[in-house]
């Protein structure tokens, strides 16, 4: 498998939006029109409830994961860090959805749990403990994922690898660059909190 399949294919994978269909199937509704706008897990918390934003969760989570494997098979880690950098940019520009996606932070949870188990998980808790401390899902996100390209140097991991990081972690930041805004301001809703 070439290059060019494993980007095309990872890519489309990221284009599938759970978010999107359920809101469309269940509730009559563009997700992407309510709430923040957004086409993620914790916008489908808040406009559609807790079991809606779970399928959610799982399903993108699943998009990273499937397509990191995919690229193992096809051609070993340099393939796999390719589909995870394509597979999130499908998530967040959706061709099929006219390039309005979800902030990434569930598919690239899932890619970097497929190519670092160990470290990714590590990122991971500590992005969950942040959250449970603050209530801000986007501080956790932020910060779990900026930390791993640290994680990866320390631990001496292929410079692919870190690279590979990095471009996910500012993924993450271009796509809460209003939460940054909000966060600094001190108007950012926490976890839970109701719209005012």
């Amino acid at each position: 498998m070439s290059w060019i399949s494993i980007v095309l294919i990872s890519y489309l994978l990221g284009n599938i939006s759970p978010s999107y269909f359920i809101g469309k199937k269940f509730k009559n509704l563009d997700i992407r029109e309510h709430g923040s706008g957004n086409a993620g897990t914790t916008n489908t918390l808040r406009v559609l409830g807790a079991k809606y934003a779970l399928i959610v969760f799982v399903v993108d989570f699943l998009k990273g994961l499937i397509a990191t494997q995919i690229g193992y098979k096809a051609g070993g880690l340099e393939f796999a860090l390719v589909a995870a950098v394509a597979v999130v940019f499908g998530h967040v520009f959706p061709v099929l959805l006219k390039f309005k996606g979800g902030k990434g932070v569930a598919t690239s949870v899932g890619a970097l749990l497929g190519l670092f188990p160990i470290y990714g998980l590590i990122a991971l808790l500590l992005a969950i403990a942040l959250i449970m401390k603050t209530r801000y899902v986007s501080l956790g996100s932020i910060v779990g994922m900026s930390t791993l390209p640290f994680i990866l140097y320390s631990a001496r991991q292929p410079r692919e690898s870190i690279i590979t990081s990095i471009v996910l972690a500012g993924f993450i930041i271009f796509t809460h660059r209003e939460n940054i805004k909000r966060l600094i301001n001190k108007t950012e809703r926490k976890l839970g909190e109701k719209t005012k």
